[in-house]
Parts: structure tokens; C-alpha cells; sequence
């Protein structure tokens, strides 16, 4: 730890408080072109914070879509590591507006939490890092390793542009190794070692049977509804043991370690109940919930209409019926696999009568896992233990994160995910908030983590 910078870190707690809710106030939601402006306004701000922080070289590539934020300071001594850190500056839309107890983009500090959309979700996490990395240069002048920065406005709207830009320039983003904090903790003030993240598919279909909605009563019997046989192909696909019945699902699972199954249940249990208001717990069977959530494979209906949907009752049978359905994937499942599975076990359970037309999600990833054990990782350990005085856990996460598999394949370097968001934050949801006290000792550990590398 360097006394100094930490110094520095906690005379300036008010200023970078500061600086982070001006940062919070720009709305940069990506998903909606009328806030295209705003976006550039947070590209500019995050330029401008690191210019004034130090660093030689900074600057925004334009995308086909929003800027992306590049720096790099790279004057550290020769043998020093080169790392990238990633981050973005967009947010989610802000909606449904009424539920919000303050405005989204008028950051409000109650109960010793900061509210505001995007303070978890990332841009608080991302600002913990510049501030450290201003911390540095101001009172050391210069880094302890050397850093590449990499900061977009795409990443609530899949990253669109991302992958061809880290193809492209591939000698400009190269590094060691890679950080990101885009994730959390799995409890207030339990440093948490994320080493693992599912990846991503899904598709949507719709099964089509007559050329219009029918007056029931007159074709009940005769033709076949849409959103009955919907029901028969949905309920085919996954039992009451939350087990997947499509054939080949699991055939590339990478099994659970029962060292793995170890370290998870060494984690502090989610009360499912209070956090969700659901009655009760559901897993895979032969698994915990904590080991389904976080490293099995999972098959979800995201969305599901047919029908008429208005007041009362109209005696229909609906014309179409429709279905979204995602998987979150684990170590040895390929998406492209996956999305032609599902394909295959809808086409083989479509009852006679209607047909199927199916879209498939154009932006999957794969599953990342790296070793707890590597040195990297213990030594985020050591930091998150130093700051926050509890021994960390050791955990994967049902969330995918695209670009950690993208640095994977690309650049064959480790990810690094230090996360210091909190069960309470409420992602993407209203009232998405971030404990200022995390922001602090997120601030000292990165700082901490840091030194411990450069060694």
C-alpha cells in the first residue's frame, strides 16, 4: 500500500465525490438516439478527467455508433506489466420514471448511498479507477504499471462496435492482462473474487397458424391455436427439476470440481425471499441454487405473448403466439451450438397444424473462467482483505459480461474483475444506487492492488 497515494485519496474524498455526480448527471443512455449528445458529453467528460489526471496521451474514437474513450500512459520501468482497464459510460434508460424516489440524473446521496442511474452500473466503478490513477500521478508523478485505458458507450446496447475495434487495433488495446469492475459483491462489505461469467445466447420464434385471429366458437376443434401448441413446446423444453430437455444441451458441460463446489459454498447465501419477493427457491436437480446461478447452464423465457391482452374477454384463437427465450452458458458450450439446438428441438415438437418462424440473437458470447489461484487473482484478494478487513470469497456469476470472452479470444490474456457493487444496487432497475463507503475503500484497495502488481 502507498501511504501516499492513499493520502491523497482520502484529502480529496469530497472532491471526487463531486466530480463522480457530475459524471452521474449526464445521461448518457445509449439505447435512445435523442440522447445521442449526452452520450458525447460523458465520452468528453471521462477525456477530460484523464487529461487533467496526467495522462500523455488521450483520446475519442469515433465508432459507427457512440465514441470510445482511449488512453495510455506507458512510462513505467521495463519489466512493469501493461494493463488494460475497461469500463463504460453509458447507462440504461431511466424508466419507469415514477418509481424513482429522486431523479435518475440528479444524483441524491440518502442513507449513506448515492442514487442515481449508472452509480453502480459504471460509472461509479469506472470513476473509482481514474481517480486513483490521477491519485498516482499527482503525488508520484507517474504510474506503477503501465495503462491502457479503454472506455465505451456501447455496452448497455451489446458493445456493437467493440469487437471489430479490438480486432482491428490490436497492437494499441495489447496489454498483460486485463481489469474490469462492471460486477459486485455478494454482500455488503464482502470483498468477492469474480473468476468466472456465463456466457450468452437466445432466440425468439413465433409459431404462425391461421392467417388472422378466429372467432373461437366457430373454428375451436377445427384449427389449431397458436399459443396452445406455444405451451406444448415451451413446457417440452425444461421439467419441474429445472433440468434443460434439450437433446445435447449439457453434452459440452465442463463438470463442477468439488474444489469449486467448495469455494461456493463458502459464500454467503442470497435470501432469495427479500431480496426478490419470491416465495421460495428453485435449482437444477442434484446442484444449490448458489451452484445453478452461478456455473451450471440455464434456459429462460424472457417474454411470451399471444392473444388478445385488453380488458375482459375476447373469444379468439390468436393468429400468432410468440416466445424469447436466453440461455446462460458455462465453460465448453459453444452459443452458435446452443442456438442450433434449440432451433432443432423446436422444429421436432411443433405440433401439426401451425409452422415456426425463428430469429436468432445476433449477439451471444461465451463463458469465461480463469484460475482462482492465479497470482493476479490472489493478489485482488490481498487488496480487497487489506481495505475492507474480511477474507474473500472465491465465486462465478450468472451474468455475462462480452467483452471479458472477447480479451480472452483475441488478446489471450487474463481478466481480472474486481467488483465493488452490492446485492442492494439495483441494476438497470429504478433507484439504482452505490454505497459511498464502497466507493471509498474501492477507491484504497484499487490503489492497493495496484502496488501489489507493480511488484
Amino acid at each position: 500500500m502507498d501511504e501516499q497515494v492513499i493520502k491523497y485519496l482520502n484529502e480529496h474524498q469530497q472532491e471526487n465525490l463531486d466530480q463522480l455526480l457530475k459524471f452521474l448527471k449526464i445521461p448518457s443512455v445509449s439505447t435512445d438516439s435523442t440522447y445521442k449528445k449526452d452520450v458525447k458529453d460523458a465520452a468528453t467528460f471521462v477525456a477530460g478527467y484523464l487529461k487533467e489526471a496526467g495522462f500523455n496521451q488521450v483520446e475519442i474514437q469515433e465508432t459507427k455508433g457512440h465514441p470510445l474513450v482511449y488512453a495510455e500512459w506507458l512510462e513505467a520501468s521495463d519489466n512493469a506489466p501493461t494493463v488494460l482497464f475497461y469500463g463504460h459510460y453509458d447507462v440504461q434508460p431511466a424508466e419507469p420514471l415514477h418509481e424513482w424516489k429522486s431523479e435518475p440524473f440528479s444524483p441524491e446521496i440518502r442513507d449513506g448511498r448515492i442514487y442515481a442511474r449508472g452509480a453502480s452500473d459504471d460509472k461509479g466503478q469506472v470513476f473509482m479507477h481514474l481517480a486513483v490513477f490521477k491519485a498516482y500521478l499527482q503525488t508520484k508523478e507517474r504510474l506503477p504499471i503501465n495503462v491502457k485505458i479503454c472506455i465505451e458507450g456501447e455496452e448497455e446496447i451489446g458493445s456493437a462496435n467493440l469487437y471489430e475495434r479490438l480486432n482491428e487495433k490490436k497492437d494499441q488495446f495489447q496489454a498483460d492482462f486485463a481489469v474490469i469492475s462492471d460486477s459486485g459483491m455478494v454482500d455488503n462489505d464482502q470483498p468477492t473474487i469474480l473468476y468466472g461469467l456465463k456466457g450468452f445466447t437466445g432466440l425468439e420464434f413465433t409459431i404462425k397458424g391461421p392467417d388472422s385471429d378466429l372467432h373461437s366458437g366457430m373454428y375451436g376443434g377445427a384449427i389449431r391455436n397458436p399459443a396452445m401448441a406455444m405451451a406444448h413446446v415451451l413446457a417440452s423444453m425444461k421439467n419441474l427439476e429445472e433440468v434443460v430437455l434439450v437433446n445435447g444441451f449439457y453434452d459440452q458441460v465442463e463438470e463442477l470440481t468439488e474444489e469449486e463446489r467448495e469455494l461456493m459454498a463458502q459464500a454467503p447465501s442470497e435470501d432469495y425471499a427479500t431480496t426478490t419477493g419470491a416465495s421460495g427457491t428453485v435449482s437444477e436437480k442434484g446442484f444449490t441454487a448458489k451452484e445453478h446461478t452461478m456455473a451450471r447452464p440455464t434456459l429462460e423465457i424472457n417474454g411470451l405473448y399471444s392473444g388478445y391482452q385488453g380488458e375482459g374477454t375476447k373469444t379468439i384463437i390468436p393468429a400468432t403466439a410468440t416466445a424469447k427465450l436466453t440461455c446462460r452458458l458455462v465453460p465448453g458450450q459453444e452459443p452458435q451450438e446452443i442456438q442450433d439446438l434449440l432451433i432443432k428441438h423446436i422444429e421436432n415438437h411443433l405440433p401439426e397444424g401451425v409452422t415456426a418462424e425463428i430469429k436468432k440473437e445476433p449477439l451471444s458470447a461465451k463463458a469465461y473462467r480463469v484460475d482462482p489461484n492465479h497470482p493476479l487473482m490472489k493478489k485482488a484478494a490481498e487488496s480487497f482483505e487489506e481495505t475492507f478487513g474480511k477474507e474473500a470469497v472465491y465465486v462465478r456469476m450468472g451474468g455475462s459480461i462480452p467483452v471479458v470472452e472477447w480479451l480472452d479470444s483475441i488478446y489471450h490474456i487474463p481478466v481480472v474483475l474486481l467488483g465493488f457493487g452490492t446485492p442492494e444496487d439495483r441494476l438497470h432497475s429504478p433507484n439504482e444506487s452505490f454505497p459511498v463507503d464502497h466507493f471509498e475503500k474501492g477507491m484504497q484497495t484499487i490503489a492497493t492492488y495496484w502496488g501489489k502488481v507493480s511488484q
